[in-house]
């Protein structure tokens, strides 16, 4: 497995938002994903930043992983010669030969492996996606799409994580996890500098707005998204809301990880929340949040089910995994739902397959 510098199991996170935000600006492709106003909870409008077009990926993670894999090859590139890669279009032979020889490994319940593979092929370099059992052949055929290799490793999320981590380390390839574990944390916290992009859109949108949500809702497999929020939100929003992070029932490794004060495993059985549906935390994650002063809620299976289909009724077509965060408002008390001073903000993080 190939890695820059020796990753200690440094749990800070003190990321280049400044930086992310400018390298996706440079796309032509770029543009901020709208906040909406879903109606029909309880007389409750609820704010929703629906990530079901970004980039074309249909996913959150398309910030992520196609940052860290430019981070990457750039600090790769400037390691062997001194001098940083230009912008694509006057990217030597030399530089173009040596990005098409670098191969991207990962696994991922879905949407990670689709950001590591359109990163891959966008610099020109290569992807290989290790998918569990119980992810579905529509995301392996997305995969496929974009010029990836996908192999099916193990019968969970766990098992294709460390069958990715075998095979990078045997290959000598790039392990591009978005999750991190003792020894293994500078790549991961490259992939949540690039989910920083979201709460910097929504704090510009808030500003100009002048009205703040008072709840953000956050959803969390391994905790990378709900961690680069939180941070930015303590870090730099004008009126601080109440931050809620919401998990599977079967997997709360965070909540899990909270109450025994160290990283910890959330147990389970398999969910059909399949993209948050994360055993074990990030640990660079879990830190952040616990900083972060966050409470955490969870979803039964049917209580997934039913705010995917109470969003897409409501007009964004998303999964229980997408809808989670609206999941948990759901369960919130009549009388706030009521409240006119009751400003919920939810992420809707992808769209169906």
């Amino acid at each position: 497995m190939f890695c820059l510098m020796d990753m200690t199991d440094d749990f800070s996170f003190a990321p280049d938002f400044a930086a992310a935000r400018a390298f996706f600006q440079a796309r032509d492709d770029y543009q901020p994903t709208p906040v909406t106003t879903l109606k029909g909870l309880g007389g409750c409008a609820v704010l929703a930043k629906d990530e079901t077009n970004r980039l074309g990926l249909g996913a959150f993670k398309a910030l992520g992983a196609p940052y860290a894999v430019a981070r990457i090859l750039d600090a790769k590139w400037q390691a062997q010669t001194g001098e940083a890669l230009l912008p694509e279009a006057q990217i030597s032979p030399q530089a173009q030969a040596f990005i098409a020889a670098q191969t991207f490994v990962c696994a991922s319940a879905g949407n990670h492996g689709i950001g590591v593979a359109a990163g891959a092929r966008a610099a020109g370099a290569k992807a290989r996606i290790h998918l569990a059992d119980t992810v579905p052949e529509s995301f392996a055929d997305r995969l496929r799409a974009i010029g990836a290799s996908v192999v099916r490793s193990g019968a969970i999320y766990e098992d294709s994580v460390a069958a990715a981590t075998k095979d990078a380390d045997q290959a000598g390839d790039i392990l591009l996890a978005d999750g991190t574990w003792p020894g293994y944390t500078v790549y991961p916290k490259w992939v949540m500098e690039g989910y920083c992009v979201i709460p910097e859109e929504l704090r510009e949108t808030f500003e100009a707005s002048g009205q703040w949500p008072t709840h953000v809702y956050l959803q969390a497999g391994v905790g990378g998204l709900a961690a680069a929020m939180a941070h930015m939100i303590r870090l730099n929003w004008t009126e601080q809301p109440e931050l809620i992070v919401v998990e599977p029932v079967s997997a709360a490794c965070l909540q899990a990880s909270h109450l025994a004060g160290k990283p910890s495993r959330g147990e389970g059985p398999e969910s059909i929340m399949g993209r948050l549906d994360c055993k074990d935390p990030s640990i660079v994650a879990w830190s952040v949040l616990e900083r972060c002063d966050v409470r955490y809620a969870t979803l039964t299976e049917a209580e997934g089910i039913g705010a995917s289909e109470q969003v897409t009724s409501l007009g964004i077509p998303t999964t229980p995994s997408g809808a989670a965060g609206f999941g948990a408002l759901m369960q919130a008390d009549a009388k706030l739902l009521q409240d006119a001073s009751f400003r919920p903000l939810v992420v809707i993080s992808e769209r169906p397959a």
